[in-house]
């Protein structure tokens, strides 16, 4: 016996063949660029199947510009987010994420719906797509839906997904004037998978702040909305005090946990940091 007798895939040629595929089948499973699926097929932890490879759907590429938002395919690749010139002038934290994962070959392969859909909590891009308000736009052969990202996830590898639905979209909505902040903490500088990740944008109004994002991940079973620290620093300025206020509800949204690479009291002091670094900009 091989180490892929079971495994069976196909190469539909049109998004809507692939939904018919998943709807016959239950158990199979949509295949993007394989970073993660790949890893898991080679260390004999997933059971046999029916992979539905996505990879030559034009349907799930590309970028589109419209008055309201971007639009991300699902198949977009690391290397096409990097090199977007939208992406980078309007969503910088999503391109730092895109430059934080992996290393070149991963780039090429991994896709912003495989790395949604792959749902590690460890991820880059998710808290980024926290922080721009994104909607996941998703698709069965029953019809066509679309889901804020703050909700998506509702635990560990737990998501929004109707059985036969796939990522087709990603949805950023178009804004301005905000001050951006992304930090991956990892073991090294380059291809690590991070220890604490945080994403953060700030929008003032004169003295006082008007509206504040802030995400992170590696720090509870999904990526986490700091909900309760944006509250305590809107309408404040930014100082002393504001900066201990939201340092101390922080503490209280997030959960992380020992593993081999932190310690939860680490991450809790880097990820209390981080925030205030971001905050005294």
């Amino acid at each position: 016996m091989t180490p892929l007798d079971g495994f069976d895939l196909v190469t539909p040629t049109t998004l809507d063949e692939a939904l018919a595929l998943l709807a016959s089948d239950p158990a199979a499973r949509p295949l993007a660029g394989g970073t993660d699926v790949m890893v898991q097929l080679e260390a004999g932890q997933l059971p046999p199947r029916r992979y539905v490879s996505l990879w030559g759907l034009r349907e799930l590429r590309g970028i589109v510009e419209a008055p309201d938002a971007v639009t991300l395919g699902a198949l977009t690749t690391y290397t096409d987010i990097r090199r977007s010139d939208t992406i980078a002038r309007e969503y910088p934290l999503l391109a730092r994420a895109a430059e934080e994962t992996g290393g070149v070959a991963t780039q090429n392969r991994g896709t912003i719906g495989g790395n949604i859909a792959n749902a590690s909590p460890a991820a880059d891009t998710p808290p980024a797509l926290l922080v721009y308000d994104a909607a996941v736009e998703l698709r069965s052969s029953a019809g066509t839906r679309r889901v804020a990202y703050a909700g998506f996830h509702s635990g560990y590898k737990q998501m929004d997904m109707q059985p036969g639905e796939i990522i087709t979209r990603v949805h950023l909505p178009r804004r301005s004037g905000w001050r951006d902040y992304y930090r991956k903490v990892g073991p090294r500088r380059a291809q690590a998978i991070s220890k604490v990740c945080v994403a953060g944008s700030i929008a003032m109004d004169g003295p006082a702040v008007r509206d504040v994002r802030i995400a992170l991940g590696s720090v509870a079973p999904t990526v986490v909305r700091a909900a309760a620290a944006e509250g305590a620093l809107r309408g404040k300025r930014i100082d002393g005090e504001s900066i201990a206020a939201a340092r101390r509800a922080l503490v209280h949204e997030i959960a992380p946990i020992d593993d081999l690479r932190s310690t939860a009291e680490y991450r809790l002091r880097v990820a209390a940091n981080r925030v205030e670094e971001f905050l005294r900009g």
